[in-house]
């Protein structure tokens, strides 16, 4: 299943993202030995209550995660704003039939359905300012199912802000703690400035 979000459409975000997934290896998730580091880490997040019935990823990039991730849920709703992202990540896990895909803004993604497991990794700095990023929280805490866990990465403030978005890890990290309870963090960091980022696992104590 395909739908289109629309607001990211004629921003900064959707032309910034657009040219980076042209690249062979966007963001160089596949190349890289921090991110495969960072990877390892949000997968051991992820796989830390065991047996996964019904997840969401919200930001596929090409796909790098997603093949990970796939293979230990029972179902997963691949959600990204970009169609060439669903498309790449389409095309490298060859379509099992337990993963869905949609082309959705994080704030305008609407759906019945309740995950146990979200996770949301180098996407919300994309959004827009922290209001906008505050929205895409909300959205996205709305669907995590009582007592699900919402598996959380990114960059820092201060890179974020060197790379021109309004903020990172820090402020999003201030804004989940409102509603959620922190389980564990863990702090990632590779040879470069650029190469430092926060990954947290939360779980949803509501009843």
């Amino acid at each position: 299943m395909i739908r289109l979000g629309t607001s990211l459409a004629h921003n900064r975000s959707y032309q910034l993202l657009n040219r980076e997934l042209a690249a062979d290896d966007p963001w160089r998730l596949d190349g890289n030995p921090f991110e495969r580091q960072r990877h390892i880490q949000m997968l051991r997040l992820s796989l830390s209550q065991g047996l996964i019935i019904n997840a969401l990823e919200v930001g596929c990039a090409a796909g790098a995660f997603t093949e990970k991730l796939a293979p230990c849920c029972q179902r997963l709703t691949v959600i990204d704003a970009m169609p060439q992202a669903i498309a790449r990540a389409r095309r490298r896990l060859k379509e099992p039939p337990h993963v869905s895909w949609i082309v959705s803004d994080v704030r305008q993604f609407s759906t019945e359905e309740l995950f146990d497991l979200i996770v949301v990794a180098e996407v919300l700095y994309y959004v827009g300012d922290v209001a906008e990023m505050r929205a895409a929280v909300r959205n996205i805490v709305r669907v995590l199912a009582p007592g699900g866990h919402l598996v959380f990465g990114s960059a820092r403030d201060a890179c974020c802000r060197r790379w021109g978005h309004a903020a990172g890890a820090e402020t999003v990290l201030t804004v989940l703690n409102e509603t959620l309870i922190e389980v564990e963090r863990h702090d990632c960091q590779g040879d470069s400035a650029n190469e430092d980022c926060l990954l947290a696992r939360f779980r949803n104590s509501a009843p």
